[in-house]
């Protein structure tokens, strides 16, 4: 079999990492072919100020419709919330932590009116906007490493990042502050991966054996949201899907940039019924953007 990623050293951890789950289940090596996306070649810009809808995976999709790869593997939050109709995301492995955290030398409250923290992110923005911090925001892209050496060098005070990278990539020793999920919500998707197929791939029955059904439901709530607001990086959006004691709940805030809360909604419901959920609060937002 071969596996299309993108080519950064994270993808290809995660990539690596699902190819060594499969090759337990198949008794087969898996080869990794690098496939250079359009968000990979834009350095330079606000990922909201651009077209992001398929940013960082239409090339990825045109090599498996193509059959040059038999599946793909991407950050779940990196994909559009509609997908090719002849693909199909069909595992979602063991999800990571979602958590954002804080890349500083300096605690939370640490920085004052005037720090300079980095991000690309609306919603991280509306966040810090939210808190009131009065920061210094600028834009910063590039890998995982660049991004915390940009604060290393002093370039910067702070940047916010996804836990889940730092972990795959055994960088967490860079985290100052693990922020809780009711705090600094995260991306829909984030700290889950999606492996991804044609429909009618005949490996497509070995490569579900990957899944992780909790995490894929957890996920797909929380994607829905933005399915139903037909909506990617527009707005400010944090969602988190938890399911404990089995009980399964979606929580989900909506922003402006400037930091005002439009609208916060909590659902509980079925585990199973995870996409409803999701679907119901998007109708709520609806209202508010």
């Amino acid at each position: 079999m071969i596996v299309g990623t993108r080519g950064s050293q994270l993808a290809l951890k995660q990539t690596k990492d699902v190819c060594a789950d499969l090759s337990k289940i198949t008794g087969q090596d898996i080869e990794i072919n690098i496939i250079k996306t359009k968000g990979d070649k834009i350095t330079d810009s606000q990922l909201y100020n651009m077209d992001s809808k398929g940013l960082f995976t239409k090339e990825l999709d045109k090599a498996v419709l193509e059959e040059e790869v038999d599946f793909s593997v991407h950050s779940f939050k990196d994909l559009p919330t509609e997908l090719d109709e002849d693909l199909e995301i069909v595992a979602v492995p063991k999800r990571e932590a979602p958590n954002e955290v804080l890349i500083s030398d300096k605690s939370w409250d640490e920085l004052t009116e005037g720090s300079t923290l980095g991000t690309s992110s609306l919603r991280r923005e509306a966040f810090c906007n939210l808190y009131k911090k009065d920061l210094q925001l600028k834009p910063i892209r590039g890998n995982i490493e660049t991004r915390i050496n940009k604060v290393k060098d002093t370039s910067l005070d702070a940047t916010i990042m996804a836990q889940a990278g730092l972990k795959r990539l055994n960088l967490d020793n860079n985290i100052k502050t693990i922020f809780p999920l009711d705090y600094f919500t995260p991306a829909a998707g984030q700290g889950a991966l999606a492996v991804i197929t044609r429909k009618d791939s005949d490996k497509k029955e070995v490569i579900s054996k990957l899944n992780h059904y909790q995490s894929m439901q957890e996920v797909f709530g929380e994607k829905s949201i933005l399915k139903e607001l037909g909506v990617g990086c527009q707005w400010p959006i944090g969602a988190i899907a938890r399911f404990n004691n089995n009980k399964f709940n979606l929580y989900s805030i909506l922003l402006t940039q400037e930091g005002e809360i439009l609208k916060e909604c909590n659902e509980t419901g079925s585990i199973k019924d995870a996409e409803d959920l999701g679907r119901k609060i998007g109708m709520i937002f609806k209202d508010y953007v």
